[in-house]
């Protein structure tokens, strides 16, 4: 597991909403200026993920830690390629930080699973607080206890998810879900996107 960057979170930040404000203004500085979305995506899963690991007193680097945070996105925001052919509709793995992951899942009704799939079709944040209990949950990491992902709207259209996996049960509350929603929409506003 990485070291904790604690310049990441003041010390005065205690609360989920303070670290979610914080976040958000240093996301904000950090995006501006630059519309790329790879880019984007990359440095707001670096920030998200090594920010998370230097708040100890909720998420931290042991037991509670976030062990993944990343984006995936529907496939056509991607160059051509022959998984475009499938005929099914599909994420693809983004810019993250954690353990290797699934490199895409199926959102097509009806052949579609998972927190993400879900997320994307629903139109909605969807907060697990076990992994295990969630029907059709996909385990790219068998630590894995729990996991939110937020939608990426441009309009009312979703491009990706956003999504965060917890090494602790009941990892994510309402305070989370509300900061990555903002978070998730300044990622797009930032940047321009082609499909």
């Amino acid at each position: 597991m990485p070291h904790a960057d604690s310049s990441l979170v003041p010390a005065e930040i205690t609360t989920k909403a303070q670290f979610w404000a914080h976040i958000y203004s240093q996301l904000g500085l950090l995006l501006e200026g630059q519309k790329n979305w790879v880019t984007n995506l990359a440095n707001a899963s670096s920030l998200i993920y090594n920010a998370l690991l230097a708040f100890p007193s909720h998420f931290g680097s042991g037991e509670k830690a976030v062990n993944w945070c990343g984006f995936y996105l529907d496939s056509k925001l991607f160059p051509r390629s022959s998984d475009q052919n499938s005929g099914d509709d599909r994420l693809l793995l983004g810019p993250f930080c954690g353990k290797p992951a699934c490199q895409l899942i199926n959102v097509t009704p009806g052949k579609s699973r998972g927190v993400c799939a879900d997320g994307f079709l629903q139109k909605k944040t969807v907060l697990v607080p076990d992994v295990d209990s969630y029907p059709g949950h996909i385990a790219c990491d068998g630590e894995t206890k729990s996991e939110i992902v937020c939608p990426l709207f441009v309009g009312s259209k979703v491009i990706g998810i956003l999504d965060l996996d917890c090494l602790a049960l009941g990892g994510f509350d309402q305070d989370d879900q509300e900061g990555l929603e903002k978070i998730a929409a300044l990622v797009v506003s930032s940047c321009e996107w082609q499909a």
